[in-house]
């Protein structure tokens, strides 16, 4: 690295950036649901809508454009999680040269694919960004080609850096904060040195995953620190070691540094989704998690806070991760282990239970139930919150009413893992009969499907999961004896939702049905 820029050299730098040749003046929108929510002004600056759905092509074209032309003759490389590969893809493109780009083999297929559309050579190596970096070291040195570094480069951090100018062009009024969110600092070091030259009183707070904040903890440490492993859900801020020169800028510039988690930035793809009808990436997010999270710890009422969207190069598969885990990181859902007698009746006891919990009827999100104790039922269900902090309260009145409850809300192992795997062959079981159910997701449908029922027949399965939708499906294990079968035609019609049968699925047999010894 040269000698260090000074601010006013950074300042400059921004101000004669070469970024529009590719990338447009992202709009500064209000977030207005989530503004009222939050009873503070929240501002969006959009640069989802860049051409590679990412600001990260503002900083490799930039640093592209100041290359002699006997170097882009030669080509360029550089290591990416994906968003700075479109970014030196696309400028390539345009300045007719060749990119090699090593992403990790952990990049969503959706940039894997963008990089090549734009023409680039992609090489995968590694689990994260330092492990593409060392590998795109060895490449350059190797073909002659010129290193276009994500973050850790002067050119490319004044290229982030026209987002603030444009932030503050947008928006001349009181700004209280800008939430960056913070990979290997690139995006926060250029942005922090046009806020602090041009309106010093904004602050500038840096956001990061809490299982990937190499910057947070190498400013607390006030030295680079190397992190020996970094989470992948927020696979654009997966960088084990941050930049020289950006650690050196953060340091000096951002005011404070916070951490987010896998569920809180879950809640806030949503809450993006709800004020804009797009989808943005986990780390396109971080800034709107931390604004949530900064009003709830300081309880602050009429400011005006800016977040940078900076991608939306989303997988659409994660989506359903996403769309199950932002319930509970808004803490819109709890979850609970239940026990319950294995007697006639509890069940629907317990049922008629949740409809008179405090603060008002909720509804159930998620039931998971098979038989397997003559004494006792254990169950997995959600239920809907009002708002944060009342798992523990329900959780208390269910065993204030006779049913052992277990707050399951912030248990790892339960959101990821126990929730879809509740259940197996039961010798208890008997004359079972499994049936999925087609039910109107409405107040009231599970309960007239349990007064519609016998007492002698008794529930041994029961699965059910909100999946958003009008309609939702059930399936229901009912001990039913043969002899009863006119009876139970005759509930099956009287009740008047659609059902299947699946009793004889060789798939129920294999895993659910016991087996004779």
């Amino acid at each position: 690295m040269k000698k260090h820029l000074q601010p006013q050299d950074y300042l400059k730098k921004i101000l004669t950036a070469r970024v529009y040749d590719v990338a447009v003046e992202s709009s500064l929108e209000p977030a207005r649901n989530l503004s009222r929510r939050l009873h503070n002004k929240v501002l969006l600056k959009r640069e989802d809508q860049q051409p590679v759905f990412s600001f990260k092509l503002r900083g490799a074209y930039n640093k592209m454009a100041q290359l002699a032309p006997e170097q882009l003759q030669r080509g360029v490389i550089c290591a990416s999680a994906g968003n700075h590969a479109q970014g030196v893809a696309l400028a390539a493109h345009r300045m007719n040269a060749r990119a090699v780009i090593v992403m990790p083999v952990t990049t969503p297929q959706v940039k894997i694919e963008a990089v090549k559309a734009l023409g680039g050579e992609v090489v995968l190596h590694g689990d994260s960004y330092s492990d593409a970096y060392t590998h795109a070291s060895e490449l350059c040195e190797r073909e002659q080609l010129t290193f276009v570094h994500p973050f850790d480069d002067p050119d490319v951090i004044a290229g982030q850096g026209t987002i603030a100018m444009e932030i503050l062009r947008q928006h001349q009024g009181p700004l209280d904060a800008v939430f960056v969110a913070i990979g290997g600092g690139g995006l926060i070091s250029g942005v922090a040195s046009y806020i602090k030259a041009v309106r010093p009183e904004i602050k500038v707070i840096g956001v990061q995953m809490s299982d990937s904040d190499a910057m947070a903890q190498s400013v607390a440490a006030s030295k680079r620190v190397t992190l020996a492993d970094v989470g992948l859900f927020s696979d654009g801020t997966a960088v084990k070691l941050v930049g020289e020169e950006t650690f050196r800028l953060a340091r000096e510039l951002v005011d404070e540094f916070m951490l987010v988690d896998t569920d809180a930035v879950c809640a806030a793809i949503k809450d993006v989704f709800v004020d804009t009808r797009s989808i943005v990436e986990p780390a396109g997010a971080l800034a709107v998690a931390a604004i949530k999270q900064y009003v709830a710890e300081r309880k602050t009422r009429g400011e005006t806070y800016a977040a940078i969207l900076c991608g939306a190069n989303m997988n659409f598969d994660r989506l359903r991760f996403v769309a199950e885990r932002a319930e509970v990181g808004e803490e819109r859902e709890a979850l609970f282990a239940v026990t319950i007698p294995e007697e006639r009746g509890s069940f629907r006891r317990f049922c008629e239970l949740i409809g008179t919990l405090p603060g008002g009827p909720r509804n159930v999100t998620e039931f998971n139930y098979r038989i397997s104790d003559a004494q006792q039922a254990h169950v997995f269900v959600g239920l809907t919150t009002h708002g944060k902090g009342e798992s523990a309260r329900i959780a208390a009145n269910f065993t204030r009413h006779g049913f052992q409850a277990l707050d399951l809300t912030h248990d790892e192992l339960a959101k990821e893992h126990i929730r879809h795997m509740v259940g197996g062959p039961s010798v208890l079981a008997q004359d079972e009969r499994l049936l999925r159910f087609v039910f109107p997701e409405r107040p009231g449908a599970l309960m007239k499907f349990l007064s519609h029922m016998r007492p002698n027949w008794n529930i041994s399965l029961f699965h059910y999961r909100n999946q958003g939708a009008d309609y939702g499906r059930i399936l229901v294990g009912l001990q039913v004896p043969r002899s009863d079968d006119k009876a139970f035609k005759e509930f099956l019609d009287t009740l008047g939702y659609p059902f299947f049968e699946e009793t004889d699925n060789p798939v129920y047999r294999l895993f659910l049905r016991d087996r004779p010894a």
